[in-house]
């Protein structure tokens, strides 16, 4: 026993030291005063205020905050609403169960396949709407790749892990509380805002953050629904590859990583604040 012990955790050591590495190297050369080169030549945070000064840099940072945001908002309204619906709406249990298929699909499918078909949604849309004038000629324009196509891009794919989060805190919450309230002549709408809503808030809160870090991230999607004047930053970052990696570069992707670092602990901290208060409460 006590060997596999040790043999697991030499194991779990190696996977975090080769999965982490090349994160930490990013951290290290993006305050290395070196260029170019792998040489350690002393401290500096200079590549960080030249990244701050990088007007390309400063212009996908705004796209992508926007893009996050947006389609977060509107991402956890809609997924909010699905998981909502699945639970409490008397479904039958073939449709039941093809609604559940229906809801992992965007989960499982692979984003090279999810932006193909958005790719190909977003070209029949342009072609319809062109054949209308007057407000067709405006809604077609919306399916242009650019920040519109983005938005819808990533609204698809995040919908549904909002969704998947917020059933998951149905689940674990039951309805007993929600029949309580039924049972003492709770509205509709009076039971959605002061029973349904606050006890779904930590699910609603996951969600969003779990969607606002996908689209932070996203890349293949972003790549292929964007447009000339829609860049982002995973866009950003990997056009810079291409031409080849400075330390500006790096200053830029440990940003993102602190960023989604953050999220995901706040997240974590919330998440066991909450749990201990309904400990207490019960």
């Amino acid at each position: 026993m006590k060997k596999t012990g040790f043999f697991l955790t030499l194991s779990s050591l190696g996977i975090l030291f080769f999965l982490y590495l090349p994160l930490f190297a990013v951290a290290i050369f993006s305050v290395n005063n070196a260029r170019y080169g792998l040489t350690w030549k002393g401290f500096t945070l200079d590549w960080y205020w030249k990244m701050l000064q990088n007007e390309d840099v400063l212009n996908a940072t705004f796209n992508t905050l926007l893009l996050a945001l947006i389609s977060t908002l509107v991402a956890t309204a809609l997924g909010t609403a699905l998981a909502i619906g699945m639970e409490n709406f008397p479904w039958g249990k073939r449709l039941r169960s093809m609604l559940d298929s229906v809801l992992h699909l965007p989960v499982i499918t692979p984003d090279i396949i999810l932006a193909a078909a958005l790719v190909v949604v977003f070209s029949f849309l342009r072609y319809l709407f062109s054949s209308f004038e007057g407000s067709g000629g405006f809604f077609g324009a919306l399916f242009h790749p650019g920040l519109p196509t983005m938005v819808i891009g990533h609204i698809t794919f995040q919908t549904a892990f909002v969704a998947l989060v917020v059933r998951s805190r149905i689940d674990s919450v039951g309805h007993q509380v929600e029949a309580a309230a039924r049972d003492l002549y709770a509205g509709n709408l009076y039971l959605l805002r002061r029973v349904t809503l606050p006890l779904l808030m930590p699910g609603i809160i996951a969600g969003a953050m779990l969607a606002f870090t996908l689209s932070l991230d996203d890349f293949v999607i972003s790549f292929f629904t964007s447009g000339p004047k829609s860049t982002t930053l995973p866009l950003l970052i990997y056009a810079s590859v291409r031409r080849g990696i400075t330390p500006e570069i790096h200053a830029l992707s440990t940003v993102i990583l602190l960023v989604t670092v953050t999220l995901v602990f706040t997240f974590e901290r919330m998440t066991r604040l909450q749990s201990r208060k309904e400990e207490k409460n019960q």
